[in-house]
């Protein structure tokens, strides 16, 4: 479970199994933990997830889905016996989630302090509790910078939900335990509105489809009818929480119906459930829009007419077992031990008695083992207790089935999807279904069935998108546009802005370091100039704001003579002004050494200044008449002849946009003309073959004639900027074409 770039998925529990749920993520330094259940069918440590292999420390968050023992009951063990709390890490789950949780943790501390593997003590679990942090659903929660998620509901059970997790980009979708039908009380599971990278999905049921809801309930009522017909007893084990209010809701609603049933009690065994009764009231807007106008009628769903709780005396299993015909829901629901494994005891040897099996029944549990309707089974005190009443299974589960789950899945359209939460072969049996769905569609989506410990490592594509806000948003940009701005990354997000919008949008301000650098060289102003010229083209030379003599290299390095013999480098530090000082520092403080500075220097002469350096850019008239020699010469090497066509003076103004009356070069090749604009220097020719010819060749012209300083025009400065003023002020005719300079 290394850091690295692919998000590291490992079950320390539901992998390939039904029990323990417990799964790591693990992506760019965060790690995340979904679910911390104990395993129904094994006892104190046995039962927990493979919790050595993870340093809890480093965990950033630990997600509950809900509130079944199967995904939450080991959370105190982690938070009070391992070194979680040396980190940072955090706990979440949802209001109704949290209530119940307290009441389910307080019932398994109780069953488990008469044995000698109890994990914690009730002191654990009130410090545990103090510390979980309560969330709703569609709440977008920040755990740390680069890592949030956002509760959906998932049916199921009250307050279940699935989490949309963000880690630094990464969209992962972790369902739990969830439904996709909506029943007597609970909203169905929601498809979240972002299409997540992976999927963590249950996989429960594998491939098979149960009956719809209504087929279900006429089939279960008429089943309990008819046992009570034959003056039997009805035992239904069902945990305390979750299923029993469905089955309580549609028996009161059954025996409403029926007079001649009104004389048979129904008890509801789950002192853990009374105490929970009063959430279930709380949390009314959590649940359907069936309970809600009931209740806003006054009509409290959850006072059952004809349920009463069993009496609270010592031995009620047995006066109840050998009373008159009666229905009993009974916890817990695998019927290890408890009421439910009380009265299965009590009732099994006579034929009129029935059980039946509502929810799901984990491998190596009685109620599992009891479906294959054994002729004997083993008590709890180890005697052979014969089996003669019925056993039938009408899986009142609130988890999806194949048909519900794979149009989920579909729906979600994840790259990558993890079953979990299944039995080895109902998944694999899923994957397979699931992987010749996607292959008649021709649709490249991973199927993973992980083992526990089994890590696995997903890879995705680093694509990275920058939202453009504030200004740079004002405009919606087109085809080819090019956006420009600071480029700002947040918890590995990503914003493009105007430098002006930094302050406003991310707190931040900007400044600028000007930079100086002093250099004691024993030659002259002018011979300083001579040297720059001949590298850079063109050297603006002037005074600045304090009347230092002063010249502007490629727009950006002043070069100041401070002193006699003393000059100073000035500059705004950037990336690109940073190299171009470094150039100018390293072609003064050669001067002296340089054959070319003593051979000019040894050249006698008249004039006080300096003579001009060969390559320096022309000045005045002759520039603009010098770059165009520059740039015929360039193509008559490649095509020949080329002519200069200027527009005729006498000519009245052109419109605007006609570039046949601008001054051009033409070139001509075989019977192909194309002609050079010198203002736009765009090429216009009938052929394509010829113009695509030129434009390559003008292109390579261009970039040739030009000195450093007019490349660099494009992110020169202008002089009044800084406070360069001129010796001299010289404006160009427009005749002398001054804007091909600057094309």
């Amino acid at each position: 479970m290394a850091d690295g770039p692919t998000l590291s998925v490992t079950m320390l529990g539901a992998g390939q199994e039904v029990g323990r749920s417990c799964c790591v993520l693990q992506y760019r330094g965060r790690t995340i933990v979904c679910d911390a259940g104990v395993h129904p069918a094994y006892s104190g440590m046995a039962s927990l997830p493979f919790i050595d292999e993870l340093d809890w420390s480093t965990v950033d968050a630990i997600l509950i889905t809900h509130f079944h023992l199967d995904h939450a009951a080991a959370l105190t063990y982690i938070m009070e016996k391992t070194n979680f709390r040396d980190g940072k890490g955090k706990v979440y789950m949802t209001h109704p989630t949290k209530a119940v949780h307290k009441f389910m943790m307080q019932d398994y501390v109780r069953m488990g302090s008469s044995s000698s593997d109890a994990l914690f003590t009730p002191l654990d679990m009130n410090m545990s509790l103090a510390s979980i942090i309560p969330v709703s659903a569609h709440q977008l929660i920040t755990v740390c910078p680069g890592v949030s998620f956002t509760p959906y509901h998932a049916g199921h059970v009250l307050g279940a939900c699935m989490f949309l997790i963000d880690i630094a980009g990464l969209k992962i979708l972790y369902t739990g335990d969830y439904s996709r039908e909506e029943d007597r009380h609970l909203v169905k599971a929601e498809l979240p509105p972002i299409r997540p990278d992976v999927l963590i999905v249950e996989s429960t049921f594998g491939v098979h489809s149960s009956e719809s809801r209504e087929d279900k309930e006429d089939r279960f009522t008429s089943l309990v009818h008819s046992i009570l017909r034959r003056q039997g007893h009805v035992l239904l084990p069902t945990f305390a929480l979750g299923r029993a209010q469905e089955l309580l809701l549609i028996l009161d609603e059954y025996w409403k119906k029926h007079p001649d049933l009104h004389n048979v009690p129904i008890y509801y065994a789950s002192s853990l459930a009374r105490k929970c009764m009063a959430v279930y009231q709380t949390y009314i807007h959590t649940m359907n829009s069936n309970i809600r106008s009931r209740f806003a009628k006054r009509d409290n769903p959850f006072v059952f007419k004809h349920i009463s709780n069993v009496p609270q005396a010592r031995g009620w299993e047995k006066k109840i077992a050998e009373g008159p015909p009666c229905v009993v829901l009974a916890s817990p629901g695998f019927m290890t031990v408890g009421p439910s494994r009380e009265l299965f005891e009590l009732w099994a040897p006579d034929s009129r008695n029935g059980l039946i099996i509502t929810g799901y029944s984990i491998e190596g549990t009685l109620a599992r083992d009891i479906m294959t309707e054994p002729e004997d089974f083993v008590s709890l005190k180890g005697a052979t207790i014969p089996r003669k009443c019925s056993v039938d299974e009408i899986s009142f589960s609130a988890h999806v089935d194949y048909t519900q789950n794979s149009e989920f899945i579909e729906m979600v359209k994840a790259q990558h999807v993890v079953l979990v939460h299944g039995e080895q072969t109902a998944m694999g049996r899923l994957r397979a279904a699931m992987t010749s769905r996607y292959k008649e569609r021709d649709e490249d989506v991973k199927i993973h069935t992980p083992r526990n410990l089994e890590t696995l490592n997903l890879s995705f594509r680093g694509e990275r998108v920058a939202k453009a806000i504030g200004t740079l948003a004002d405009k919606p940009p087109q085809a080819n546009d090019i956006l420009s701005g600071l480029l700002v990354a947040k918890d590995y997000s990503y914003t493009l802005l105007d430098p002006r919008d930094l302050r406003d949008f991310t707190g931040l301000s900007t400044c600028t370091v000007t930079q100086r650098q002093r250099i004691v060289l024993g030659v002259g102003w002018d011979l300083v100039k001579w040297h720059l010229e001949g590298m850079y083209g063109k050297v603006d030379e002037g005074l600045d704001k304090d009347g230092v003599p002063t010249m502007r290299v490629m727009s950006v390095v002043d070069v100041k003579l401070t002193q006699e013999h003393e000059l100073t480098l000035e500059w705004e530090s950037s990336s690109s002004n940073d190299m171009i000082a470094d150039s100018t520092l390293a072609l003064i403080t050669g001067i002296d050494k340089s054959p070319a500075s003593v051979k000019l220097t040894t050249i006698p002469h008249a004039h006080s200044h300096s003579p001009s350096h060969p390559h320096a850019d022309p000045e005045g008239d002759s520039s603009s008449v010098m770059r165009i020699q520059r740039l015929a010469m360039f193509l008559e090497a490649h095509f020949g002849e080329v002519e200069l066509h200027m527009p005729d003076a006498s000519e009245e103004e052109p419109e605007l946009g006609e570039d046949d009356h601008d001054p051009s070069l033409l070139v001509r090749l075989d019977d192909a003309d194309a002609q050079i604009s010198l203002v736009t220097m765009t090429v216009t020719s009938s052929d394509a073959a010829l113009k695509k010819r030129v434009e390559a060749v003008l292109d390579m012209a261009l970039t040739t004639v030009s000195s450093l300083a007019e490349s660099f025009a494009s992110v020169s400065i202008e002089d009044e900027d800084v406070g360069l003023s001129k010796e001299t002020s010289r404006s160009l005719p427009a005749e002398n074409m001054d804007e091909v300079e600057t094309s």
